[in-house]
């Protein structure tokens, strides 16, 4: 647990042009459960307790809305306003209730590059959160391509409290919890989503969800692998709108009482697309996807 008490990722939206075949997607294929619905968003849970994981909004071009974190309580989002404020973060706004779905008390801030971040504490949470063999328990982490990855890392860690876990040459892993990362910056020269990953609760689930989406015609654009950083199972796809999405499970659990972080010096690439040499190596597709050049923050 962190001193400003951010202590966990809590959910992604993302603006669509197509909400009813994007929600569609994420529902019927993904594996994710509609919650909530206007004329203009859909707001989808996880089989674990968070509200919502992943919210649509209706948009003309694709892009990342907000992303949002939690909190332990209301002394704590006071404290990470404070702390926002001080690190000069844009359009803070003043703490407060919350109108979306899920409700709950926080704010909303822009970081130095423009992406919208909300911090959130008493929002509902589901009582029935079982996790499934084949979907998706939670929202694991949030990768952002970015125009100076080392000033949005030092921004997390020196404004919210995160921990740097490790820096490779291309990219800053940082955590908030025992999750070894919930949200990376990589080094893109543009400000975009590189991939949101779900997390399922085990191998066996990250690969009957393959499964069911290989059924459902949907193309595997890489994996299914392990990474050396943060030792996750990973295996990625594109959805509708080309964002990289990614099923995961077993992500590294991290003391930082003994951890020490990994630094382009002591970290080695395996010698394979992935720890296990298992994986293919990544569509075209997939490249030009992750990079996130036509991807922005709305």
């Amino acid at each position: 647990m962190t001193e400003t008490g951010v202590d966990r990722l809590r959910g992604i939206e993302l603006g669509v042009p197509d909400l009813e075949r994007t929600a569609r997607f994420y529902e019927d294929i993904w594996g994710l459960r509609l919650v909530h619905r206007d004329d203009a968003s859909c707001y989808f849970r996880a089989s674990g307790p968070e509200y919502y994981v992943l919210a649509l909004h209706r948009r003309r071009i694709p892009g990342v809305v907000r992303v949002t974190f939690g909190a332990r309580n209301r002394v704590a989002i006071e404290r990470i306003h404070d702390r926002v404020c001080e690190a000069g973060a844009k359009d803070v706004s003043s703490p407060g209730s919350i109108e979306a779905p899920g409700g709950g008390y926080g704010f909303t801030f822009r970081d130095f590059e423009d992406r919208e971040f909300c911090i959130s504490c008493e929002s509902a949470t589901h009582p029935d959160a079982v996790p499934a063999n084949d979907r998706p328990y939670k929202l694991s982490h949030v990768v952002f391509n970015s125009v100076d990855f080392d000033q949005a890392a030092s921004f997390f860690q020196s404004a919210l409290g995160f921990r740097l876990r490790d820096r490779t040459r291309k990219a800053n892993f940082l955590g908030c919890n025992a999750d070894h990362h919930c949200i990376a910056f990589t080094d893109r020269r543009n400000t975009s989503l590189s991939h949101a990953a779900f997390e399922l609760p085990s191998l066996d689930a990250v690969l009957r969800g393959c499964g069911r989406l290989k059924r459902a015609g949907l193309k595997l654009e890489w994996g299914v692998g392990r990474h050396g950083t943060g030792d996750n199972v990973f295996a990625y796809f594109i959805d509708p709108n080309d964002f990289v999405i990614e099923y995961t499970a077993e992500m590294q659990q991290v003391d930082d009482a003994s951890y020490i972080p990994g630094t382009p010096e002591t970290i080695t690439r395996p010698p394979h697309n992935d720890v296990w040499g298992l994986a293919d190596p990544p569509s075209a597709r997939f490249l030009e996807a992750i990079a996130g050049k036509m991807r922005s923050f709305q």
